[in-house]
């Protein structure tokens, strides 16, 4: 029997509707992430005009008047005595952050494969999986009482090795703030973060291994001629996505480890959106928040696109986001 030209049909030539038909129970699955898409992160895209816009709250978003000129807030902001403190301070903890925090996942999953206990590897694993679901509340609790010079653990090791008197709690010294808000969130999301490294290498072909064991490699050579390609795709992802977030360093811990004697380091764009919005007393300090807010993701996203653009450049597979 002849097949039909609708069979013998390549599958690229089908129209839409017939892709739909044939998998519609995936694209079923598909409507409940396209909708909270839509409606909670492109729906309120439209409040973007506010800040080209002198807000009033009785007006709405809409009948609000727009700004003249149109880029009054942007420039309010731009010459705020703030603005250098609040860039410089979130260059710095987002540089400090990514320089530390992206390579020590990748170095821990590797050591945790190298090791053959699984005994040992299940407990180091869990232990380190815990803190990710401290809150950040519970966290910053936990580092104002660690360092509390009278009762908390610092101040007992102080004068466990013969110091006198009270020691300067770190939380009250402006330049330690940048160390305690990196480390503290290392200790809190390594452990978690190394997860998608180690699936990746519990991939790794065994024979490969044993190949580089023939040649007569050793265990730490292995992990760099075998290992290491093998995750590095994964790498390259995650390193992309980390870049086009350069710059939102988190604010609830920031604003929770604040206080009136480290604010010349602790003060970032985001606890400064926040306070110019809750705090402020202008008329268009909504504008203004908004328009900072603005500035912030159009950097992330200008970063995101360059990082996409040099890693297709210069990974052989063309590896990259889109």
């Amino acid at each position: 029997m002849i097949a039909s030209n609708k069979a013998l049909r390549p599958k690229h030539h089908l129209k839409w509707y017939q892709v739909f038909a044939r998998r519609w129970q995936l694209h079923l699955f598909m409507l409940i992430p396209v909708a909270y898409i839509l409606i909670f992160a492109y729906g309120p895209m439209g409040g973007i005009q506010i800040a080209f816009k002198d807000f009033a709250l009785r007006k709405g978003v809409w009948d609000s008047p727009w700004a003249d000129p149109w880029y009054k807030h942007f420039e309010n902001f731009f010459t705020s005595f703030m603005f250098w403190r609040c860039v410089k301070n979130t260059v710095i903890i987002s540089l400090y952050s990514f320089a530390v925090g992206f390579p020590i996942p990748i170095i821990f999953a590797l050591i945790m494969n190298l090791s053959r206990n699984l005994r040992f590897r299940k407990i180091v694993q869990t232990v380190t999986y815990i803190p990710h679901f401290i809150s950040m509340v519970v966290l910053v609790g936990m580092i104002v009482q660690m360092f509390n010079p009278v009762t908390g653990l610092y101040g007992a090791l102080w004068k466990f090795f013969g110091g006198s008197g009270y020691p300067t709690s770190p939380t009250s010294i402006a330049s330690a703030f940048p160390h305690l808000y990196v480390w503290s969130g290392i200790w809190q999301g390594f452990g978690w973060s190394s997860i998608i490294y180690m699936a990746a290498l519990s991939g790794v072909p065994l024979e490969l291994h044993e190949a580089a064991m023939v040649d007569g490699a050793s265990r730490l050579r292995r992990v760099w001629m075998v290992d290491l390609p093998a995750i590095k795709p994964t790498i390259q992802i995650l390193l992309i996505m980390n870049i086009g977030s350069l710059l939102s360093v988190g604010f609830e811990k920031a604003y929770l480890m604040q206080n009136n004697m480290n604010l010349e380091y602790s003060e970032i764009i985001a606890t400064h959106v926040y306070k110019m919005t809750f705090q402020g007393t202008s008329s268009n300090r909504y504008s203004y928040s908004t328009a900072v807010g603005l500035c912030n993701s159009l950097l992330n996203g200008t970063l995101l696109l360059i990082a996409n653009f040099v890693t297709k450049r210069l990974s052989e597979d063309n590896t990259s986001l889109f």
